[in-house]
């Protein structure tokens, strides 16, 4: 008896115009067809970085209806409409938080007695990701923080080097970014830091994946690395070469401190345990001329930039050091409580009015800019989608392949898969039995 076919299902991205990423190249559809036995189809798109022909010319089928295809694999959320019964959705989901916005499609889900498996999820044994965007969205976030604070100086009648970047999208690769950067590196060794503006001090929140991509793009300036131990006691008068500048790397134990005073910072407590820590993240603050941030957060844990410190901080009389806030994790009033809102690449940034908690486009206002794009990674489409298939590819076979008739238990995907199946036969599966209270 011939085995039965494999077909996989790609959606097409129409969450927005500037959303023109994929979950798999038409060279792994190559591969998974020649090596697995594995057939795709894919839904048309007039945006996607990777034109139809493309998948075409790599034996996908190009065709609006994917309900023949039992394993539906998106990169963005899906509509409610696009949901069929029975089916298995692989996307980023941005459930687990229980985001309002999302919580109509997983009861469709659910409703629909569906499979869904959130990349975001994809963990292994020690619950390090295995399939994300986060290093290409650093690298995006930093190009555009680096843009945004040349704008920032250029509107307070600053002549600054940072002023000839553009924003990420509007670079056709990582390397011409690169180039870039680098050109403004040299202008500073030559030139030094506007006087006004010396010392320039960018502090990184963080030091995972996002913050490693954002810190790559600036390793071609000159660069002195300062602990946050320094900073804080030493404060920004006592970094004073003007060719130089100071970068700061915040980790946990930097950021939050026992609420109690009394006993040792330990990460796995912190972890386990948030609300026992408080931050003193405004200790480093009035010190940074930038701010990126890169870390995980959900509202158990303690904020770094509360609006109450900013309104603070430039409430008192001369203008503070802070310009910009590079919100790459951008959780709406979340780490940065002053993020009130996501922006999109054509519109990137937003000046925080403290005294007015307010947003107001552009450049120019009292306050700090802050860039809070939420889909950063799609200003870089083609080299996130090449990278992000080529480690999702290791897993397609699996998922392919897999059984989903039978219980959860006996559900023979891949242990990082399993993992990160959030909804298993329209139920919640255990791990994730915490989100009913947001259904």
């Amino acid at each position: 008896m011939a085995e039965k076919v494999k077909i996989i299902g790609i959606r097409r991205e129409d969450k927005s115009k500037w959303e023109r990423r994929v979950p798999l190249i038409p060279e792994d559809v190559v591969r998974i067809r020649e090596k697995h036995g594995i057939q795709t189809m894919i839904q048309p798109s007039q945006i996607r970085i990777f034109p139809d022909d493309e998948y075409r010319g790599a034996g996908a089928v190009v065709a609006e209806d994917l309900s023949g295809c039992p394993v539906v694999f998106a990169v963005k959320e899906i509509p409610v409409s696009f949901v069929q019964p029975g089916k298995t959705y692989i996307f980023f989901s941005h459930t687990i938080k229980g985001q309002p916005f999302n919580m109509p499609m997983l009861r469709r889900l659910m409703e629909n007695k569906c499979q869904l498996i959130d990349y975001e999820r994809v963990v292994d044994e020690h619950n390090r990701r295995l399939i994300f965007f986060g290093r290409h969205a650093g690298v995006a976030g930093m190009t555009d923080t680096l843009w945004s604070l040349g704008q920032r100086l250029k509107t307070e009648g600053m002549a600054n080097p940072f002023e000839r970047l553009r924003p990420a999208h509007e670079y056709d690769t990582v390397e011409s970014i690169k180039n870039a950067v680098a050109d403004v590196g040299s202008s500073i060794r030559a030139n030094g830091v506007p006087a006004a503006l010396a010392p320039l001090v960018i502090g990184f929140a963080g030091y995972g994946n996002v913050s490693q991509g954002a810190q790559s793009m600036i390793d071609s300036l000159p660069l002195a690395e300062v602990s946050p131990t320094d900073l804080a006691r030493h404060g920004a008068a006592a970094l004073r070469d003007t060719k130089k500048i100071y970068k700061v790397v915040f980790a946990e134990k930097d950021m939050v401190v026992p609420r109690d005073g009394k006993t040792a910072f330990e990460l796995q407590d912190y972890y386990q345990h948030p609300e026992k820590y408080v931050s003193r993240f405004d200790d480093y603050t009035p010190h940074l001329s930038v701010l990126v941030n890169c870390i995980y957060w959900d509202s158990r844990y303690p904020r770094l930039v509360t609006k109450a410190f900013l309104r603070q901080l430039f409430g008192g009389g001369g203008l503070p050091r802070l310009k910009v806030i590079g919100d790459i994790s951008c959780d709406i009033e979340g780490s940065i409580e002053a993020t009130l809102k996501a922006t999109l690449p054509d519109n990137p940034v937003f000046v925080y009015d403290p005294a007015q908690d307010r947003a107001l486009d552009g450049f120019a206002g009292h306050g700090p800019v802050i860039m809070a794009v939420d889909i950063l990674p799609s200003e870089l489409p083609r080299v996130a989608s090449e990278y992000f298939s080529r480690v999702l590819l290791d897993f397609i076979p699996g998922i392919a392949g897999a059984d989903f008739a039978g219980d959860f238990g006996s559900c023979n995907v891949p242990p990082p898969i399993k993992r990160a199946m959030i909804v298993y036969h329209g139920e919640l599966t255990p791990e994730y039995q915490f989100m009913e209270k947001f259904i």
